[in-house]
């Protein structure tokens, strides 16, 4: 199974001035595709520590999504952080110099031009039909923090790593509390390994008391272990099933 990992850049986010909003976006885009979502690494705008977390992450997982710190400004640092961990030193794309010309026109001004910074040896992708590519140094993906662009990079994303199957996901609503359902999730557990089970209260007006999810890449054992746990519920305890 590939796995994934995101490093999540900004004094705002940790200040609690802007709430982040691409974390989401980016674990069900790798769940439709298969890849599991291992780990989420938050850090302020400060090059080494940025750079000690890329070399870190990039070394126990497949692939590795950053986010943010790649505009123009005093601590826009991802791109220099990134190369650090590399060992290598920064380059202008002229690709992206000719873009940023053109779209500025004669309002250009060499902060503009600076995005043009990247790692030297990475490559720039963009999917069908987009302007702005994406930049990836070997399996680390540097993606703008900005949630509508983060958002617009996903179909790049799924196209250059999308695999044979994506995860399937099954849920039962019932109006048991975790308390009544531990022993039944321990033996469904137990008797499918390759099934992710997760258990979630609410306290909400939904009209259930706990969602149990049932995830996995083989349809079948994660439906067998729906059912399995299904067996142990008397049918007025469930409020619903979903897809």
């Amino acid at each position: 199974m590939r796995t994934a990992a995101a490093l999540v850049i900004g004094n705002e986010l940790l200040s609690g001035k802007i709430q982040d909003q691409n974390v989401m976006v980016l674990a069900r885009a790798l769940r439709a595709i298969g890849v599991q979502f291992r780990r989420v690494v938050m850090v302020l705008d400060e090059l080494d520590t940025i750079a000690a977390e890329v070399k870190d992450l990039s070394r126990t997982h497949d692939v590795v999504f950053t986010s943010g710190g790649v505009g123009p400004t005093h601590d826009d640092v991802t791109i220099d952080a990134v190369a650090k961990a590399f060992g290598v030193d920064t380059v202008y794309s002229n690709e992206i110099d000719d873009m940023l010309r053109a779209y500025y026109g004669e309002r250009i001004t060499p902060g503009h031009l600076a995005m043009a910074k990247v790692p030297r040896g990475s490559r720039l992708s963009r999917a069908k039909g987009e302007v702005w590519p994406a930049i990836i140094k070997e399996n680390v993906w540097v993606l703008p923090g900005v949630p509508q662009i983060f958002a617009m990079k996903m179909s790049l994303v799924q196209e250059e790593l999308k695999g044979d199957a994506g995860w399937i996901s099954l849920a039962v609503h019932t109006t048991l509390d975790e308390g009544n359902l531990k022993d039944h999730l321990d033996r469904v557990v137990a008797a499918y390994p390759q099934v992710d089970i997760g258990s979630y209260p609410t306290w909400d007006n939904t009209g259930y008391r706990t969602k149990l999810t049932f995830d996995g890449l083989d349809a079948s054992a994660v439906e067998r272990a729906r059912d399995a746990f299904l067996a142990y519920l008397a049918p007025e305890v469930i409020v619903a099933l979903d897809k």
